[in-house]
């Protein structure tokens, strides 16, 4: 049944919660890299908890005028409109007081998510409300999702991507250097303001698939993901939505093959999932190439030090530097070097007197400076240079028996 939900054969509704759920992990990983890039993850925390009062008391209204009260597209306008009022309750008291957005985040999130569950317990108490299903928005909720439903959330994740893909530019130039942006007429005001629209769109669309609790998750996770992986913003934009899309798409269809789970959870772990699988394998920024690049390092250094020791008749204790000359079959097992060994060693032994005369020399210092004791001198300096450097240094030193 997995792989039927997987290549969109459970039917015309599980296929569009699908497709709707992709749409959505998009938009959410693009906008949550312009978060990560500025700095404002908590903001979004903000937002999504300031939704829940808005679903509550649109419900309230809902069924007060006559209506269903689990219309969809009532509870999403309800939620825009409280999270939009958190938005302004950050900005307010970031901007008139002396408190730090930190501290406002957590206080807006705290009031209006307590609220919210007030709401939320008002509604259960009323005779509409006990089969109303608002649980859903806390943790998400595709199963018995209406066909208007499902188009309601495929449309608006459609339309957050596209208003993404139009203002990436501006908002990329204020993430990295905003006094740029504004030197150059770039309303920084109305590009953060555009970021946390987008930011509450995407939240709200998000309710009902992934949850007002877990979207924050989805546009977190993508974009630190993906920053392991590349140095350059547009690729970590692009690789933000291709996961937050395959997170969003997969775990929909495995909630439309075991109804019984939930969706939100299950589409943060796949992202959580891909987060570990970047953690440990990332080329460059990963767990394994950092212990790689750290081995390398370390038999670097032993390998230096152990043919400094051959070069000098000194002998080598040290277990480690022994096992690497005798594997290099630079040292035999009874601590006697080898030819290969021996030239090495007296490559070793020239290339410290040649930085220790250079150290010595005016005007030389720059060049100098990049010794550590591993950088090959052949790399600073030039052919003619170490001629001069050798003969200063007279006639070469041999490697002592």
């Amino acid at each position: 049944m997995l792989l039927d939900a997987l290549t969109l054969q459970l039917g015309y509704n599980a296929t569009l919660v699908a497709l709707g759920a992709a749409l959505l992990g998009a938009a959410a990983g693009i906008t949550g890299t312009f978060l990560f890039l500025r700095k404002r993850a908590l903001v979004s925390d903000a937002i999504s908890h300031a939704t829940l009062p808005g679903v509550g008391l649109a419900f309230i209204v809902m069924v007060a005028l006559g209506g269903d009260g689990r219309a969809l597209p009532g509870l999403l306008a309800g939620s825009a409109i409280s999270a939009g009022i958190g938005l302004l309750a950050v900005q307010a008291l970031t901007r008139r007081t002396r408190l730090p957005e930190d501290a406002a985040i957590g206080a807006v999130l705290s009031v209006f998510f307590g609220f919210g569950i007030v709401l939320l317990t008002i509604v259960q108490s009323m005779s509409a409300g006990r089969q109303a299903g608002l649980e859903g928005f806390l943790l998400g909720s595709t199963a018995g999702m209406l066909r208007a439903d499902a188009l309601t959330i495929a449309v608006g994740g459609a339309l957050a991507l596209a208003a993404v893909l139009i203002l990436r530019r501006p908002m990329t130039l204020v993430c990295f250097d905003p006094g740029y942006a504004a030197a150059t007429g770039v309303d920084t005001r109305r590009i953060d303001l555009a970021m946390m629209a987008l930011v509450m769109a995407v939240t709200v669309v998000g309710l009902k698939v992934v949850g007002l609790i877990l979207i924050v998750a989805l546009l977190i996770i993508p974009p630190v993901t993906a920053r392991f992986w590349t140095e350059r913003s547009d690729r970590v934009i692009v690789l933000a939505g291709a996961i937050g899309a395959a997170s969003g798409y997969a775990g929909a269809a495995i909630s439309a093959s075991a109804p019984a789970l939930p969706t939100g959870p299950i589409i943060v772990l796949i992202a959580f999932g891909a987060f570990v699988l970047s953690l440990l394998l990332s080329p460059r920024r990963g767990v394994l190439a950092a212990v790689l690049r750290y081995r390398r390092f370390q038999r670097r250094v032993h390998r230096r030090q152990g043919l400094l020791a051959l070069a000098q008749g000194q002998p080598i204790y040290e277990g480690f530097t022994r096992r690497l000359l005798v594997r290099e079959d630079l040292m035999r097992p009874d601590g006697v070097p080898t030819e290969a060994g021996r030239a090495r060693a007296a490559k070793a032994l020239l290339d410290e007197r040649r930085w220790s005369l250079l150290r010595t020399l005016p005007g030389e210092g720059a060049a100098a400076a990049r010794y550590d004791g591993l950088t090959g001198i052949e790399e600073v300096l030039t052919s003619d240079q170490l001629r001069l450097l050798d003969a200063r240094l007279g006639p070469p030193v041999g490697v002592a028996p």
